[in-house]
């Protein structure tokens, strides 16, 4: 599966250099957070993933990323089984959570709006994240990075991820709207 790429401007290549960058895992979060009884916040991540941003000399960018469901982790064993069944991910059945980017757009306010198509229980929809490009720089060992965060919010009923139980007050156990908090190193591929 490849991204779609998106020239972005003049000035973005300084921000993201030429090349491929791929998510280093151990210096990257993949977060989300949904409301509990509708007045807490649960927050939870993925352990395992991979990904990468590529850029061109004119500044072309594609985002990719693929997320392992059952790696869910919201430090509470029970409740991440749960996660794992078919009443919300399905990991047995779908494994993966998918995402491309299909275009990258400049903000007034110097971020990013990324659009792409993200894939959760085999359904895909559009999604949109705000993005922000972080820096770039050389680490102690030779390794060049470029981090970026985004962020962007989802419902999880337009990805089938339906369970819910009512509560006796009124409302409901689990929220709706599933924010996504993306915290990312990449780190430069070698050349081929």
């Amino acid at each position: 599966m490849s991204a779609q790429t998106t020239a972005l401007p003049s000035t973005s290549a300084a921000i993201v250099p030429a090349g491929t960058w791929n998510i280093d895992p151990s210096h990257s979060t993949i977060g989300f957070s949904v409301k509990h009884m509708m007045i807490a916040t649960v927050r939870g991540r993925f352990t395992r993933f991979a990904g990468s941003l590529s850029a061109d000399d004119q500044g072309v960018v594609g985002i990719q990323g693929v997320v392992q469901a059952a790696s869910i982790d919201t430090n509470e064993g029970q409740r991440d089984d749960h996660l794992r069944s078919p009443d919300f991910f399905d990991a047995a059945n779908h494994p993966e959570l998918r995402f491309v980017s299909t275009g990258i757009e400049p903000t007034d306010s110097g971020e990013y709006r990324v659009t792409g198509r993200l894939t959760i229980k085999e359904i895909t929809r559009d999604v949109t994240l705000d993005a922000v490009v972080n820096g770039a720089g050389t680490d102690p060992w030779g390794n060049e990075r470029v981090a970026l965060e985004a962020r962007g919010t989802i419902s999880r009923k337009d990805f089938e991820l339906n369970w819910n139980q009512v509560l006796e007050a009124g409302g409901v156990l689990v929220g709706d709207k599933i924010r996504l908090n993306l915290d990312l190193s990449t780190v430069k591929a070698p050349q081929q």
